[in-house]
């Protein structure tokens, strides 16, 4: 099998889930996104849970080449860049991040009932956790586990609300203004009075 065209079809799936969600996932549905014959998805992935598998796969790649991309970059200095590279990560929420997302979200619903598929998504999540304290310790923060945690998490609550968009609800959260609730969200949990 050519595996361009495997994963020309995986980013399709990726494209159906985000504008179509799950109900929406179909071999039909990524073989008109992927603009190939009809059958095509069939033939590379033969049954629904394989095309989960293979798109499940391809957030996890993707999400890989995103974390190497920013490991290459210089670790943030000082709270302030801290609090700039957490807000670019939540206005790419929003931005050319929003497909990947919303697929990675509709992939995690179906995780719910398929423990395997939880299995093929978990890199994703587990890697936040020591990532995120890892440029917060390089940040000059007085990182502790929980502390990171808190961050972590925040930022991961953060993403559904930014993908729906709801005005009131962002508004009520501060996230209306990602760089403010980057700032405020370090401040919290790492208080510049040592608190």
């Amino acid at each position: 099998m050519n595996p361009d065209r495997r994963d020309r079809l995986r980013d399709a799936a990726i494209a159906v889930l985000a504008e179509a969600g799950g109900r929406g996932l179909t071999h039909r549905a990524v073989d008109a996104a992927a603009g190939v014959p009809a059958g095509t998805a069939k033939n590379y992935f033969p049954s629904r849970d394989a095309l989960l598998r293979g798109v499940a796969e391809r957030c996890v790649e993707q999400y890989g080449a995103t974390v190497e991309r920013l490991a290459a970059q210089a670790p943030p200095s000082g709270r302030k860049a801290l609090a700039e590279l957490l807000a670019g990560l939540l206005a790419d929420v929003a931005g050319p991040g929003r497909p990947r997302l919303l697929a990675y979200f509709e992939l995690q619903a179906e995780a719910a009932r398929k423990p395997w598929l939880s299995e093929v998504l978990d890199p994703i999540g587990g890697s936040d956790f020591p990532a995120f304290e890892a440029v917060q310790r390089a940040a000059g923060l007085p990182v502790t586990p929980h502390r990171a945690a808190v961050v972590t998490l925040a930022l991961h609550a953060a993403i559904p609300h930014l993908l729906a968009g709801g005005t009131r609800t962002l508004g009520a959260c501060g996230l209306d203004d990602p760089p403010r609730f980057a700032r405020n969200l370090l401040e919290a949990v790492y208080p510049e009075s040592g608190g």
